[in-house]
């Protein structure tokens, strides 16, 4: 089922396997490189490095900034060592079904330095962002458990540790929640840029050329309303004479446009009957990107999601950069109903939306808000869904809603709404009512 080369998996012996893989310049001699179980073919751009998590000593003292420790606590961790090149790094384990209960935190170096980061946090609750239970891609015996991978940037260094939650919060002597099996860090290196894209506006699509097809298939232009409500039948089969209640189509960079690479994820596509509802999200990857790497974060994230978690495509429908850039995500075309894995128990019928970014506490920028609006004016405007108005979704299980049950949503939705989770994060949720107003307007209603 799945067209992706898998993994060797590596011993782990008292004594230190050697392979021909060179630290990294600036790399301190007491940091060496560290083997990788991923081999990857030479055709594919980028790379993975998987790493196993071993139990950590019991420290004499705490260290500021480590979570409060419990009696026992069985903590799991990587020292500082050098490795090769990577820019995006997350935590994964080996059942999809288990919780990781506790604290996993990374700290990198910067390439060409010898300056290590603070400790950060990785988001562990990523069982959410997940194809739905019972389906074959759920099924398919390749998905393990993730933590949301984090943006870090050109880096040759890496340490990790993680802190299970004690099973009584109250009691500093309590034993530790047991932490999932195969715990790894995943580094992932994205690769190079494809060729430049051309600016936004340029081209003939934006200056009159009506066609549907990608600018020399790296972006597919945006259209006036009145020319997306021409194609509206031809690209959506909506009913012939219906008042469309469209917006006008964005400008969509696709797939070729950020780099993906087709050979990594599954060849077949799957699709549910409609779009009735959209489910906006925060990647959690962090907020510290430049929007001219926004390609590369992205194919970050599609190769963790296929690579380390095991999924068979990326699991967002689009994605949203800070600059309010909107990108082709999951493969099966931008005007189809693409089953995604994004809002567990809520992927059918609905398209996940992500911005990149942690919206926690930081506040969205107006573009990618901006951005969201227009997006779901016409991919909701396609299935003749009402931004503002509401809809019923059937729950295919989750921590919310039990599997069966009907569910009366918004059509523009914040993932948190369908799962109980943080995400979209608290200052991008709060965003949504402005974002379904201007929404309902590109539509003309």
């Amino acid at each position: 089922m799945r067209a992706f080369i898998a993994s060797s998996i590596g011993v782990i012996c008292a004594a230190v396997l050697v392979l021909p893989l060179a630290v990294p310049a600036g790399a301190a001699p007491d940091t060496p490189a560290v083997p990788a179980e991923s081999v990857e073919p030479p055709d594919v751009p980028g790379s993975t490095q998987s790493l196993p998590l071993t139990p950590l000593p019991v420290p004499s003292g705490r260290a500021t900034g480590e979570p409060t420790r419990t009696a026992e606590a069985a903590e799991q961790g990587l020292p500082e060592h050098g490795v090769r090149p990577f820019s995006l790094v997350g935590v994964v384990w080996d059942d999809v079904d288990t919780e990781l209960r506790g604290t996993v935190q990374v700290r990198t170096r910067a390439i060409g330095t010898t300056r290590w980061s603070d400790w950060q946090d990785l988001e562990t609750h990523n069982a959410e962002h997940a194809a739905d239970l019972g389906t074959a891609e759920r099924e398919s015996g390749t998905v393990r458990g993730s933590t949301a991978p984090l943006w870090v940037g050109d880096s040759d260094g890496v340490a990790a540790r993680v802190f299970p939650d004690s099973t009584d919060p109250q009691d500093r002597n309590a034993p530790a929640v047991p932490l999932p099996t195969g715990l790894r860090v995943e580094l992932v290196d994205p690769g190079k840029d494809p060729q430049p894209l051309p600016a936004a506006g340029a081209g003939a699509g934006e200056t009159g050329d009506d066609r549907t097809t990608p600018l020399d298939g790296l972006v597919l232009p945006a259209l006036s309303k009145a020319e997306t409500e021409a194609r509206s039948e031809a690209e959506a089969g909506l009913a012939s004479g219906a008042q469309p209640y469209i917006g006008p189509r964005p400008r969509i960079i696709t797939r070729m446009g950020w780099g993906a690479d087709e050979k990594l994820r599954e060849d077949a596509f799957v699709y549910t009957k409609s779009v009735k509802a959209a489910f906006i999200h925060h990647s959690a990857t962090g907020n510290n990107y430049k929007c001219t790497q926004a390609a590369s974060v992205l194919r970050g994230i599609y190769r963790y999601h296929v690579k380390s978690s095991g999924w068979r495509d990326i699991g967002y429908n689009f994605v949203v950069d800070k600059c309010g850039s909107i990108y082709e995500g999951r493969a099966g075309g931008v005007t189809k109903a693409v089953l995604g894995a994004h809002t567990l128990g809520f992927n059918s019928n609905s398209s996940g939306i992500a911005v990149l970014g942690t919206f926690t506490d930081s506040k969205p920028p107006a573009a990618a808000v901006n951005a969201i609006a227009k997006l779901t004016a016409w991919k909701l405007g396609l299935s003749g869904a009402n931004p503002q108005g509401k809809t019923t979704l059937v729950s295919g299980g989750g921590n919310k809603f039990k599997k069966g049950k009907k569910v009366k949503l918004n059509v523009i939705s914040g993932h948190r709404d369908g799962f109980a989770t943080e995400c979209p994060g608290e200052r991008l949720y709060e965003k949504l009512g402005s974002a379904r107003t201007s929404s309902a307007h590109l539509q003309g209603r």
